[in-house]
């Protein structure tokens, strides 16, 4: 026998059933809900919903002008700068050694101080060298008391030679012996002054002005003459060089620059180009072009009064080669780049843009100088043309507005 319907759901299931039912069409509603709301939104912004949709079109309308900023095309004197990666380098870089072998008494710098050329650095236990210096002092004065007497014997037997007492062979023997005296005297003093250097060597002083690094060898320890990591180095900071490598196709005009009298301009900045580290100029180039990389070394000398540059430390280098008198210059961020090469989006007094193809050039900074069917005065888009199109209609409005304007209705889809 066949059950009907109403027998089937039984009096435990209509209730799960009613509640499915409830759930269903709560869920509908709501879904409508939220829908035509959306679609009331997107009409009142002058958009139209659904995917695919062109520009910011509302319905029925035109397409809303598309916001853009936009900076003016300026004639002007633009630098032609090389940029370049370039290290510092110290004017001297010395490693302080010991001179003499002995034992380090004590250090009068701090690691990382400043110091001047001539500045006691170290002191080696000068005993030794003392006690050589008495012990040469003392054959100097023997050897010269040999050499007085036997001057005084020279002349007396002068005196007999001439009174015709004395062969001729005494006379010669005694003036050889005489300048033998005199020729051990010389090597008295000689080694008289050679420990007097020794005991100046005990004396360790630094040989050029600039920063002490880390010490090497602790006081109490014996040092040598032939240690190779020496007790400290010392870089010269002031002033200070920089070392980079350009392409080996702007070696003409480089070398050009160099046999004029003014020298060349050269900027050093911080890693992100963000500051200015120092201004100096170009020294020389090296002599030779790395065939590997087809660059060439050039090397930059800079004050540094500040301190400013660090030995070994990345900077990126600007070489200033020449100027480019009364050229046509853009921001950098109106330039795009097309099936057709560069172009950029200039805005007409109607805020209609045109694509205008151009030929950047040297950039300083934020400009690039630029070749093509623009007049001074034209306005380029600068921000904004990654939607736009040939003879589309823009709203032109300054650059912070339309940042926080793009910050709003991002605010706005992540609350949604």
């Amino acid at each position: 026998m066949k059950k009907s319907f109403g027998n089937w759901i039984r009096p435990g299931r209509r209730g799960v059933v009613f509640w499915l039912l409830f759930a269903v069409l709560a869920a509908g509603g709501i879904y409508y809900y939220y829908t035509l709301n959306a679609a009331k939104d997107e009409a009142a912004s002058g958009s139209a919903p659904g995917p695919g949709r062109e520009g910011r079109r509302g319905p029925g309308g035109p397409a809303r002008p598309q916001p853009v900023s936009v900076a003016q095309v300026v004639v002007m004197d633009l630098p032609v700068w090389i940029n370049a990666l370039g290290t510092a380098i110290p004017r001297n870089l010395v490693t302080v050694r010991s001179r003499v072998d002995g034992e380090l008494m004590k250090l009068h710098f701090r690691e990382g101080q400043m110091v001047k050329q001539g500045q006691l650095l170290a002191e080696i236990d000068p005993r030794p060298f003392q006690v050589q210096l008495l012990q040469a002092n003392g054959q100097l004065s023997r050897d010269g008391a040999l050499l007085a007497n036997a001057q005084i014997d020279l002349q007396r037997y002068k005196d007999l030679w001439a009174q015709d007492s004395i062969a001729r062979q005494q006379l010669d023997t005694q003036e050889a012996l005489v300048r033998q005296y005199q020729g051990a005297l010389e090597v008295d003093r000689g080694q008289v002054e050679a420990a007097r250097l020794q005991l100046a060597y005990a004396r360790i002083t630094a040989p050029v002005s600039g920063r002490v690094g880390l010490r090497q060898v602790d006081p109490g320890n014996q040092v040598h003459a032939a240690d190779a990591a020496g007790l400290a180095v010392v870089a010269q900071l002031v002033p200070m060089t920089v070392v980079f490598s350009v392409p080996e196709t702007n070696l003409v005009v480089i070398n050009q620059r160099l046999g004029e009298a003014e020298a060349m301009t050269v900027e050093a900045w911080d890693r992100e180009q963000k500051k200015r580290l120092a201004v100096g100029r170009l020294l020389t180039t090296d002599n030779l072009v790395d065939t590997a990389t087809g660059t060439i070394k050039l090397k930059a000398g800079f004050k540094n009064e500040d301190t400013a540059l660090f030995p070994n430390q990345f900077v990126n280098v600007r070489l200033l080669v020449g100027v480019r008198k009364a050229t046509l210059a853009v921001p950098g961020a109106a330039i795009l780049r097309g099936a057709k090469g560069p172009f950029v989006y200039v805005a007409d007094n109607e805020n209609k843009v045109a694509a205008v193809p151009v030929a950047p050039g040297p950039a300083d900074r934020d400009l690039v100088a630029v070749e093509g069917a623009l007049k001074p005065g034209m306005r380029v888009v600068t921000d904004g043309a990654d939607k736009l199109r040939e003879g589309a209609k823009v709203e032109v409005i300054a650059a912070a507005a339309r940042e926080a304007a793009a910050a709003g209705k991002s605010g706005e889809r992540r609350q949604t």
